[in-house]
């Protein structure tokens, strides 16, 4: 069987259009970032991080300002340790205050920053102390339901 130079051609052009479509899946997926200067690292402690993921983004008015870089435990203050990197493009004062945000009702968490009033910034090394955990649906509806419990029945209590 001869080989024709338009096979090459195809065979390539399909070996195109499979990369592309790997990394289109890959970008949407929040799995590869094409940003290759490293920023700043700062570090947080949460007492839940509910869904929180490694490269879960950190957002400042809907705007991507870094990425969550690691996920620990602290054994000695029980709290979740997220280790972020911020852009160095963006500069935060030191009393910005992060919080675990959920993109829509049952979508991906990421972290939003507010930005504080103080005069210096954010610098590499640096721990933001004002946090806000996430909200997990699981303790709303337990909460709920047991305020409910804690009622009564309501059947009869209007009735004379």
């Amino acid at each position: 069987m001869q080989r024709s130079n338009k096979d090459v051609w195809v065979g390539l052009f399909v070996l195109a259009g499979a990369l592309a479509l790997l990394f289109l899946a890959l970008q949407s997926a929040n799995l590869l970032t094409l940003n290759f200067e490293r920023g700043y690292p700062v570090t947080a402690k949460f007492d839940n991080i509910g869904g929180l993921k490694p490269k879960a983004s950190v957002k400042s008015s809907g705007v991507v300002v870094g990425r969550v870089d690691a996920i620990t435990f602290d054994d000695k203050t029980y709290q979740a340790r997220v280790s972020l990197s911020m852009d160095k493009r963006y500069a935060f004062p030191k009393d910005s205050s992060l919080k675990i945000l959920t993109s829509g009702l049952l979508g991906e968490q990421y972290i939003g920053i507010e930005a504080g009033a103080d005069s210096a910034n954010l610098a590499a090394g640096d721990t933001i102390s004002t946090t806000q955990s996430a909200v997990v649906l699981e303790n709303l509806i337990s909460q709920f339901l047991y305020s409910k419990a804690a009622d009564g029945p309501t059947e009869g209590k209007d009735a004379k």
